[in-house]
């Protein structure tokens, strides 16, 4: 009886330990796994924005640099000259516009003066109206005298003589009149066209706006000849030279973003279902079998390409051969977030690794130790 118990317990303890084992198992293969997972990261292409030999080349290839980093510095000479030139343009842009001030101020000056002729003008027109119904008045008395003996014909003719006078007084006023206002038109004709010119006052002039944009301009041409970089990152694939041309708006080279890590894990559509964003994860790169990364299901795509139904030779739709009764499963991109990295774990843009998602996690509390995936789904 005691032997039969003694297999009896061994029986047990085996079973067990295979219920465990299974049990285990069982987690992973219950919940999506996929052998294709690539480390992703932005990868900023550096473009100079001017035009110039490079002069100084302050990096090297596969370098760590952070944000603001110079990483290489072209030729400024030619910025520096264009600065000067339209440092010179504004000044005398400045001085054209106190020139155009002092003009408007002689035009309105002078429209004051016409004003001033228009006014006197017809003030002596009133003088000339005044003396013209005094002068007919005396003229007509004296007419009416002469048969009277009660005055000379010379006195007649003295106050028709004055009569006359003033009628052509008045005459001249009215001339004087007409060209006044035709002065007072061109007066305010000439200051409306000076102002014109002048355009709108100070800072907010047209021309000086526009000189002061050039000197900004050629200030921030001057300023882009020393390329730095824009995030902390790794220069990659350097291959750049002391003296060679960079181009305007074309790429010298790539900086890898070291904050923007993550993981693509490209999933059977069949596994997809049951992923949700939150989800825990469990990302184990090829180049660190033995270093899981605690991680977590950030989105999933939306679409993939499709081969089948695009346009191929003589604008004919491509199709590909299919057997009827093998169907393949596309794979969508479900990109992960990545956690704290293990010490020694260094990620390289590119690198393969297998990804695990804990379905129905998203709300679970993910603070318990991470297991590395099991080598039969690395």
């Amino acid at each position: 009886m005691k032997q039969y118990s003694k297999y009896l317990l061994t029986a047990v303890i085996v079973l067990v330990a295979i219920a465990a084992v299974l049990l285990k198992y069982w987690d992973y293969v219950v919940n999506p796994w996929t052998r294709d997972g690539q480390v992703r990261a932005e990868v900023i292409q550096v473009t100079p924005r001017v035009s110039a030999p490079i002069v100084e080349l302050a990096i090297k290839d596969n370098q760590f640099v952070k944000a603001g980093d110079l990483l290489f510095s072209l030729d400024p000479r030619t910025f520096q000259a264009d600065l000067e030139s339209a440092q010179a343009k504004y000044d005398k842009t400045g001085d054209s516009y106190l020139g155009q001030e002092q003009q408007v101020a002689a035009a309105l000056a002078y429209v004051e003066v016409s004003r001033a002729s228009l006014l006197q003008a017809q003030s002596a027109i009133n003088e000339a109206d005044s003396d013209i119904t005094k002068n007919k008045a005396e003229y007509e008395r004296q007419q009416e005298l002469l048969p009277k003996k009660a005055t000379s014909i010379k006195s007649v003719e003295r106050a028709k003589a004055n009569y006359d006078v003033s009628v052509q007084k008045r005459r001249s006023a009215v001339a004087s009149l007409t060209q006044a206002r035709a002065s007072l038109a061109q007066s305010q004709a000439d200051l409306a066209e000076t102002r014109a010119n002048l355009g709108a006052a100070g800072d907010a002039n047209a021309s000086i706006r526009e000189a002061r944009a050039a000197v900004e301009q050629a200030e921030l041409n001057l300023e882009f000849t020393e390329v730095r970089a824009p995030v902390d990152g790794y220069v990659t694939n350097l291959e750049l030279q002391l003296g060679s041309q960079a181009v305007a708006n074309q790429p010298a080279l790539a900086l890898v973003d070291v904050d923007s890590f993550w993981i693509d894990g490209f999933f059977k559509e069949n596994y997809i279902a049951g992923i949700a964003p939150g989800d825990r994860a469990i990302v184990t790169l090829m180049s660190y079998p033995d270093k899981p990364i605690e991680a977590h299901v950030d989105s999933m795509g939306w679409g993939i390409a499709q081969d089948d139904g695009s346009t191929g030779f003589d604008l004919l739709p491509n199709v590909s051969p299919t057997f009827e009764w093998i169907r393949l499963a596309q794979r969508v991109p479900v990109r992960i977030h990545l956690g704290e990295l293990p010490e020694g774990v260094t990620l390289r843009v590119g690198t393969t690794g297998s990804v695990l998602v804990m379905t129905g996690t998203a709300k679970d509390d993910h603070d318990k130790p991470v297991p590395p995936v099991p080598t039969a789904l690395q």
